[in-house]
């Protein structure tokens, strides 16, 4: 199988990181260039302000990790909400509900809060965004484990290309809990997001091409250059988006940026060209 001709170039515009250690993308992008350190002590579980108060106190960490980023990612787009599309991506959902669920299932199943068992579906930090904002653009969920990140950014930028409309991608992940860790190792709070444009506006920060490559190995994420993208390499399943955004984080310091292999099976990647904006 050979790598499917480059499409056309799409544009990065709004990228949103947050994890506790680097709460916002002024503060990683600093540390991707090596120009700021991790926050010390961390930063407390983000507190969306697109939720009205009483559901921002409910949700669960992965609807709070979602729409922060979301909604950083729109302000940073200049683009409203309500009537971009997007793709929610997350390797394993909410695992400390999913761990809740079970556990009170084998103890006692008449006390399952029903208000836990809806934030325990894959689409609920989606459904949160959409219902907060008005949306009523296409929505989606993706889940492929490892390979998520690169399924959702493949999804957006497909989307994107064929729709010729922005769309905005939003992935997150955190800790696994109970018996859930002899099975997956996924540690702390991760999620980053950005949109996807057909066309250059004046809040692009990065062209960029991409491909799906079919002729054989699953591909590499670039190793991390910068202590801080090495200290979060293997936090959780979202950290596959490191290279990506610490390739945003340096893209002005001279030199064409190294290409990018994200895995999406094990024949299969989603490969990555970013280039700077040039006047």
């Amino acid at each position: 199988m050979k790598s499917t001709p480059v499409p056309p170039t799409l544009y990065i515009e709004g990228p949103a990181f947050w994890t506790p250690t680097l709460p916002g993308w002024d503060a990683a992008r600093a540390a991707f260039r090596g120009e700021g350190g991790l926050a010390d002590p961390p930063a407390k579980r983000p507190s969306p302000q697109v939720l009205a108060p009483a559901e921002r106190r409910r949700a669960p960490d992965t609807v709070a990790l979602a729409l922060e980023v979301a909604a950083a990612s729109m302000a940073g787009s200049g683009r409203n909400a309500a009537d971009v599309p997007c793709v929610f991506v997350s390797a394993h959902g909410d695992l400390s509900i999913n761990d809740y669920m079970c556990s009170t299932l084998a103890t006692d199943p008449t006390v399952l809060s029903p208000t836990r068992f809806h934030n325990s579906v894959h689409n609920a930090a989606v459904g949160y965004w959409t219902i907060g904002t008005g949306c009523m653009a296409a929505s989606n969920s993706v889940s492929a484990y490892e390979n998520s990140f690169a399924a959702g950014l493949l999804e957006a930028a497909v989307q994107c290309a064929a729709d010729q409309s922005p769309v905005l991608l939003v992935g997150y992940d955190t800790p696994t809990v109970g018996p859930l860790t002899s099975v997956t190792d996924s540690q702390g709070l991760l999620a980053v997001a950005l949109v996807i444009a057909p066309g250059r506006t004046a809040r692009s920060v990065a062209a960029l091409d991409w491909s799906v490559d079919g002729s054989g190995g699953g591909g590499n994420p670039p190793a991390p250059l910068s202590d801080a993208a090495k200290t979060l390499a293997h936090i959780n399943p979202m950290a596959h988006a490191l290279g990506l955004f610490e390739a945003l984080a340096r893209l002005d310091e001279g030199g064409p940026p190294p290409p990018i292999g994200l895995p999406l099976s094990s024949t299969l990647s989603l490969q990555l060209q970013l280039r700077p904006i040039r006047d």
